[in-house]
């Protein structure tokens, strides 16, 4: 058998078959919402381990950097050392005051120059030991958020096995009607229903106003809705609209709210035993 086209469906079967698919669909974000802010906790908890974990590898980069400068400041400092000691040796060789102060001058340039050094070490020694400390802060922390990570994933997995059968046969129907529907109106059923708060791309009239909104529509447009002509869409929010009837919903014609189906509940009358004094009716005296 051919597949109808979606293109040569009358609006009428477009419009039943796209309430359906927002039946469906809410009953998939009803399932979603079961998880709570799990999802979000967990996502958030993620980012935050990925947000130290980066900061941790900025940490031991910065620590490989002050490790790198003290080897460096301790080269410069035996190389200045074996300068010293080459100056000293050329001091008993000098001619004049002039060549003696210029290697006193350079012995004393030396001398200041390790000194120098040894206090670069020091500060970066301070740096490094301070980086290590923020290092195991953060490492506590991570181990904190991933025990936490760890909590929150089993709560949320348990409640997706809960849910998962159902959700997987909903999506299945998604999917089987999406089929049915034409292309062009499809997408802008999903963009109306991404935009809309509360999921909603596709209400019925509710007391003559837009099931969405609730504003009020007007007599003519709600004629218009009726005759199941054309797809008509909410001119304040941009819902589609749809009748009612054709929903399938029941409309209180008092209320003109949606019916909901009640249990009856039986009433038991207790009947009481007339009392012949009482309850006796008059019998009237016969006449001589």
């Amino acid at each position: 058998m051919a597949k109808k086209d979606p293109m040569d469906m009358p609006v009428e079967e477009r419009l039943k078959t796209l309430f359906q698919l927002q039946t469906t669909l809410s009953g998939i974000d009803e399932k979603r919402a079961l998880r709570g802010e799990l999802p979000l906790e967990v996502q958030d908890l993620e980012d935050e381990i990925e947000g130290l974990t980066t900061r941790m590898d900025k940490i031991n980069a910065d620590i490989a950097e002050f490790e790198q400068a003290v080897t460096l400041k301790k080269g410069e400092i035996e190389t200045a050392k074996a300068s010293v000691e080459r100056y000293k040796a050329q001091l008993n060789d000098v001619k004049n005051n002039r060549e003696y102060d210029t290697l006193s001058k350079e012995i004393e340039y030396q001398t200041l120059e390790i000194e120098l050094c040894n206090k670069k070490i020091k500060e970066a020694a301070a740096r490094i030991e301070e980086k290590k400390q923020e290092l195991a802060q953060n490492q506590e922390i991570i181990d904190d958020r991933r025990q936490d990570l760890d909590i929150k994933k089993g709560e949320l997995d348990e409640i997706m096995e809960e849910t998962r059968a159902e959700e997987e046969k909903l999506k299945a129907k998604v999917k089987d009607l999406e089929a049915k529907i034409e292309p062009r109106l499809l997408t802008s059923f999903k963009r109306i229903r991404k935009n809309a708060r509360n999921g909603l791309g596709i209400v019925y009239v509710q007391r003559d106003a837009c099931g969405g909104c609730f504003n009020k529509i007007p007599p003519q447009r709600q004629l218009d809705i009726k005759m199941h002509k054309k797809v008509i869409v909410c001119e304040y929010c941009g819902r589609i609209l749809i009748d009612p009837e054709l929903a399938g919903v029941k409309i209180d014609k008092i209320t003109g709210q949606e019916e909901k189906k009640t249990r009856k509940r039986s009433i038991r009358r207790t009947v009481k035993k007339a009392d012949p004094e009482i309850d006796a009716p008059e019998v009237p005296e016969a006449e001589d």
